[in-house]
């Protein structure tokens, strides 16, 4: 929102005429929305009821009662004034701004970081070369470097640039991050009564990120009942600490009863402050690797499932409009695969069943193509495959690995 303000500034509009307030302040406690723009009025000494074109930005809002009533009226009221509200409460700002914002309010989700962003906010934007239309690691065991610290660090500028966080992860993320949304805000807006309940099922999803798990066995480990659980996890997918994944069968189907999914941390490096930082060979690294991937695709739109069905699973998949299966790929940690191709046998199978002729895998350094039974697998390791899905979100196009693929349609294109 600073950034907001001083671009404003550069492009000539009178600082006069922006206001930046932090709601949070214990100074403005008390005092709704309308208050603080008419004290801003009386400090710049304008008219607010002119046809110049004013900013507000009012910041960690949902610390204000009734802030969407406010914020309403005061969008209908003043045609000239452009009001702009954040706060780091992502379920409240949701359900407040739905319920009473409809046709006024637009909503923009900030995520975490991609891997992109982060290696160029470090001014590391040299690890990854173009060449000929192929985009390919300078070095990729630095690559990969970078990328462990990003899984450990990299989901929240703060963190990365302090050392001192870095010493404390858990702390930071756990008391200033996790237990604000799970020990406040949820419990506020949704009336929740047993805290431990919540955290536990949090804790138990957030360990097992990337696993298929069911309300059935989630409910006999914490003796909660299915729907209690139901809606915990709604809140905790409402709050953006996790992202639930549905599952298809091997002819891309979806069932009938979604009794089977796969939930995401939204962030991997929560992972890691409520675990342990996370090493190369550390076992989990498969399940992280898999879980950064979708972090990556926070920002764009359109839905991922995962397959599985008897003796079989593909890792990720999308489905096209006529909801068929489009393209797949299979998260791995290993080069084992570039090399044997034929033991990627239920991704092969599920390319069979769907009439698939290409698919990927991402590797840990392997990068290149080999066709086995009929299928073109696309093998990139996953920390560059991470840094091309941040890439083309940034550059708002896909760019492929090659010419040929520049104009597919398809989570492929890389």
């Amino acid at each position: 929102m600073h950034q907001a303000a001083s671009e404003l500034i550069a492009n000539g509009v009178s600082p006069r005429r922006i206001c930046y307030f932090s709601v949070d302040h214990p100074i403005f406690n008390g005092l709704g929305l309308e208050s603080l723009l008419e004290l801003f009025a009386e400090a710049a000494q304008i008219n607010i009821n002119t046809n110049a074109r004013i900013f507000i930005l009012y910041d960690e809002i949902q610390y204000l009662k009734d802030w969407e009533v406010h914020l309403k009226v005061l969008v209908d009221r003043y045609s000239n004034i452009k009001f702009v509200a954040s706060g780091s409460s992502a379920a409240a700002l949701r359900l407040k701004s739905s319920e009473s914002g409809a046709g006024r309010f637009t909503d923009f989700l900030l995520p975490p970081l991609t891997f992109h962003e982060y290696l160029d906010l470090l001014g590391q934007t040299h690890q990854v070369d173009l060449r000929e239309k192929t985009f390919v690691a300078a070095d990729i065991n630095e690559l990969n470097r970078h990328f462990l610290n990003y899984l450990n660090f990299g989901g929240y500028p703060e963190v990365m640039f302090s050392d001192a966080i870095q010493a404390d992860l858990g702390r930071f993320i756990k008391s200033d991050i996790i237990d604000r949304v799970l020990l406040r805000d949820l419990p506020s807006l949704y009336g929740i009564q047993d805290i431990q309940e919540l955290n536990y099922l949090f804790t138990t999803l957030a360990f097992n990120t990337a696993n298929e798990v069911s309300l059935e066995n989630l409910s006999k480990s914490s003796g909660v009942a299915k729907n209690t659980i139901k809606k915990y996890i709604e809140y905790l997918e409402a709050a953006f600490l996790i992202k639930l994944v549905h599952r298809v069968d091997r002819n891309a189907r979806h069932f009938q009863r979604a009794n089977f999914f796969k939930v995401y941390v939204t962030n991997p490096s929560m992972w890691s402050a409520l675990f342990e930082l996370l090493k190369s060979d550390a076992p989990v690294m498969g399940s992280l690797a898999e879980t950064a991937i979708f972090s990556q695709w926070f920002h764009s739109s359109g839905k991922r499932y995962y397959a599985r069905w008897t003796n079989g699973e593909v890792d990720i998949v999308g489905l096209d409009a006529n909801q068929r299966a489009k393209w797949a790929i299979e998260v791995k940690w290993t080069d084992r695969y570039a090399n044997k191709p034929s033991e990627l046998k239920s991704l092969l199978s599920f390319c069979a069943a769907n009439k698939l002729d290409r698919a990927l895998v991402t590797t840990l350094t392997h990068q290149g193509d080999r066709t086995h039974n009929g299928v073109r697998l696309r093998f990139v390791p996953t920390s560059l495959y991470c840094w091309i899905v941040g890439y083309n979100i940034i550059n708002g196009r896909k760019l492929s690995l090659e010419t040929e693929l520049e104009n597919t349609d398809s989570e492929l294109e890389l």
